[in-house]
């Protein structure tokens, strides 16, 4: 319904400084032919590790494939490699060329997911330097936390919003899958900074009811069966997702039991917050595939219903 969300810097209503931000590194090491041959051995193992038929068989093939993954990015010049024959990996780099976030996952038997990753730092000499990221979601007793790289809340994103403030420290924010479990999946809104050198996951920004404390991520929650928005209308610099609510009230709390209403919330960068719209209506372009779908699939502006 949405278009992809493709620019380089999400605006505030404050005035933004974008000298640090738009800044531009560039590595010019290449070591292509090296990267490819690795890359085709790192296409067999990822098919491999998804085809496996037990737990075991898909640890192990994930094992063969992290250890040839990290052979690749020691190769010099990885970070300007692409890597885009692996398809059940995310890759996202951020506009200046300072990092890229590696992310993916592999199921298990019984329904449930294990997240990996890795954040990929750029260095001038092609250098490797990594922060591998570590899955620590079964051990967080609150998705609110702020979390390293160590107790990561694993998700495979798959957009970069970077975001910088009156010349302060940029921070980015993604949107990511997580499934979940044999009965929901859930999707996610992160943030990611740099302190000290060290990355921090998590913000305190979300504003996820009217005039309650302020969260460090969103996390949402639904049945499997069934698929959630959560995508960014650039035209009005809006992050806008799926109402989600049970079928039936009394499944309130049961989020096996919760679908996209067809309304639709979002939010918006507000004076160092992300403030919550909820109620959004949708106005759409013509399409010249309307006649086929019966009605515009183009969406172009959101505006709040006052009724």
């Amino acid at each position: 319904m949405f278009k992809p969300f493709k620019f380089y810097l999400f605006l505030f209503v404050l005035c933004c400084s974008l000298n640090k931000l738009s800044a531009q590194h560039t590595y010019n090491i290449s070591n292509t032919p090296r990267l490819n041959k690795i890359q085709d051995s790192l296409v067999i193992l990822s098919e491999e590790t998804f085809a496996a038929k037990t737990n075991l068989e898909r640890v192990e093939k994930n094992a063969q494939f992290v250890k040839k993954f990290i052979s690749a990015l020691k190769v010099n010049g990885s970070f300007n490699f692409g890597f885009d024959s692996l398809k059940r990996i995310s890759i996202l780099k951020s506009p200046d060329n300072s990092f890229r976030i590696i992310t993916w996952f592999v199921p298990t038997e019984e329904g449930t997911y294990r997240y990996y990753g890795t954040i990929q730092m750029g260095t001038s000499d092609g250098s490797l330097k990594l922060f591998p990221l570590t899955d620590g979601s079964d051990k967080l007793t609150d998705a609110n936390s702020l979390t390293s790289n160590k107790n990561w809340f694993g998700t495979r994103y798959y957009e970069m919003i970077p975001v910088m403030v009156n010349g302060k420290q940029p921070y980015w924010i993604f949107l990511g899958w997580k499934g979940n479990n044999a009965t929901t999946n859930k999707k996610v809104i992160e943030v990611l900074s740099f302190e000290k050198g060290e990355p921090v996951f998590g913000k305190n920004i979300f504003e996820v009811a009217k005039n309650q404390p302020l969260k460090n991520r969103v996390v949402f929650e639904y049945n499997k069966a069934n698929t959630m928005t959560l995508t960014v209308e650039n035209k009005v610099n809006m992050i806008v997702f799926d109402h989600l609510a049970p079928y039936d009230p009394k499944m309130a709390g049961k989020f096996e039991f919760y679908v996209g209403d067809g309304s639709f919330d979002g939010y918006k960068l507000n004076w160092g917050k992300l403030s919550l719209s909820e109620n959004l209506e949708l106005k759409n372009d013509p399409s010249p595939n309307d006649d086929f779908y019966g009605k515009p699939v183009k969406a172009s502006t959101i505006i709040t219903k006052t009724n």
